[in-house]
């Protein structure tokens, strides 16, 4: 069976290399040097604070294990990481767009380089604050960098569909290179050299310091609305009147919540689901190969903004289609494959034909993000973008901590059924929200019937 693992990631690794050498002039965008730069500029810091996060992501759980803490209090370590993304996060990133997008990208790094730091202490008081901090640093990541994109691209004078290379590029690099990499010399530190499970910590701080001095060296400030007179009750007030007064953002928050909901789940019950025996899985292998779909996914999803046409409303659709059936592989074969009673070995069978639709759902989050953040650029007003983008955050992170909470109360496939459900609901959404892009058109183009209608004849 371990020669199937290599069969997966190699053939995803050759299908990712073709499509990018066979791009061709559709599949691309003819753009400028000056925003060539740019984009260079912005990937590169983006690249590094991904680096700083995907370097912690496998050694947390692990880290506190170490320090004997058993998985009942590791559990309250992350809802208390969800929780404070939630109530400290949303306040955190909201100022952003009146203190500044540059000053909130900064506070980002120093805010995950003191949680990286409260790892080297054993004391649960001390990693509760570092999981607090990294709350309010997630939130931040989230938002205030892509709020800065957007804004200082308009700023600039880019044409708007050169959004779309930035985003496809940082989730290609950022969520996919990147995440790889960070894996593998994640694995180095601490198992070829030794160095104990901190060092990834140590590391990621490392990358978040070099990416903040680029960040102070080489951007410029940009504010979503600076004036004085709003306090933040008013910046809330305001976003939650945007949401709820234009239905294709209020669309926007409830796809994006189901999605990264579901996804976030994904997280948690993938290593359950292919060794539910105790099976002896190479969990940093596929961590890789998941990896690799989506970089798979967000290949494609350059493609496809390059384009004019299918517009991102509606191969969305399809996207968020695929993904609810890629989820429902653990219901099915947990129907129709008859389960392994013999505890330990390699993967199963059953868990070969998960592995398939999991990487399925990779590739889907692949394309969701670059998908997602043009649809973002397009609907949300740009003087409260990170103040809503936040707010979209708070149902995902109330909805996170009650799975985290309840994970062991359910059995495992009714957890990928809901999961399958809320991607179903998003795609009806999606729909929704389609429809509802082509409505200014379809009332343009009758407006300009009635009013030749209305000419007189020129005699």
């Amino acid at each position: 069976m371990e020669m199937f693992y290599y069969l997966v990631f190699g053939g995803l690794g050759a299908v990712v290399a073709a499509l990018e050498l066979s791009k061709n002039n559709k599949d691309r965008i003819n753009t400028s040097p000056a925003f060539s730069s740019f984009k260079n500029n912005y990937l590169l810091v983006y690249s590094l604070m991904m680096a700083g996060d995907w370097l912690q992501g496998p050694y947390v759980y692990y880290l506190y294990s170490t320090y004997g803490y058993g998985k009942g209090e590791i559990g309250q370590l992350f809802i208390a990481g969800f929780g404070s993304s939630m109530l400290f996060g949303t306040i955190v990133g909201s100022l952003a767009d009146k203190q500044g997008r540059k000053r909130a990208c900064v506070t980002y790094c120093i805010t995950y380089i003191l949680s990286c730091i409260t790892k080297h202490s054993p004391q649960y008081k001390i990693l509760m604050l570092g999981r607090v901090l990294g709350g309010i640093a997630t939130s931040l990541l989230f938002s205030a960098f892509e709020s800065w994109l957007v804004a200082e691209h308009n700023k600039r004078g880019f044409e708007q569909q050169w959004l779309s290379i930035t985003f496809s590029k940082a989730i290609f690099l950022g969520n996919g290179l990147v995440a790889i990499v960070s894996g593998l010399f994640g694995n180095l530190l601490v198992d070829s050299l030794a160095l104990g499970p901190v060092a990834p910590f140590d590391a990621a701080a490392c990358f978040l310091a070099i990416g903040m001095a680029i960040i102070l060296s080489s951007w410029s400030e940009n504010y979503g609305d600076p004036s004085e007179s709003k306090d933040l009750l008013t910046q809330f007030r305001g976003a939650a009147v945007a949401i709820a007064s234009d239905e294709k953002i209020a669309l926007l928050g409830a796809i994006q919540s189901l999605f990264e909901g579901s996804m976030y789940t994904f997280v948690f019950l993938w290593t359950p689901a292919l060794s539910p025996n105790d099976e002896d899985i190479p969990h940093g292998f596929i961590f890789a190969t998941f990896m690799l779909a989506s970089m798979l996914g967000s290949s494609l999803a350059s493609r496809l903004m390059a384009r004019s046409s299918p517009r991102v409303e509606s191969y969305m659709q399809i996207v968020f289609a695929i993904s609810s059936a890629s989820l429902l592989l653990p219901i099915l074969a947990n129907f129709l494959i008859a389960p392994s009673n013999v505890k330990g070995g390699s993967i199963s069978f059953s868990g070969c034909f998960q592995l398939l639709g999991f990487c399925t759902f990779e590739a889907c989050v692949g394309i969701f993000w670059p998908s997602i953040m043009k649809m973002r650029s397009q609907y949300i007003p740009e003087e409260a973008r990170s103040t809503i983008m936040n707010f979209f955050r708070i149902p995902l992170n109330i909805f996170v901590c009650i799975v985290l909470y309840n994970v062991n109360a359910f059995p495992i496939t009714v957890m990928f059924g809901m999961c399958s459900i809320f991607l179903l609901v998003a795609c009806f959404l999606q729909r929704r929200l389609l429809g509802l892009a082509d409505k200014p058109k379809i009332e343009d183009w009758a407006m300009k019937e009635r009013d030749s209608e209305a000419e007189p004849l020129n005699v």
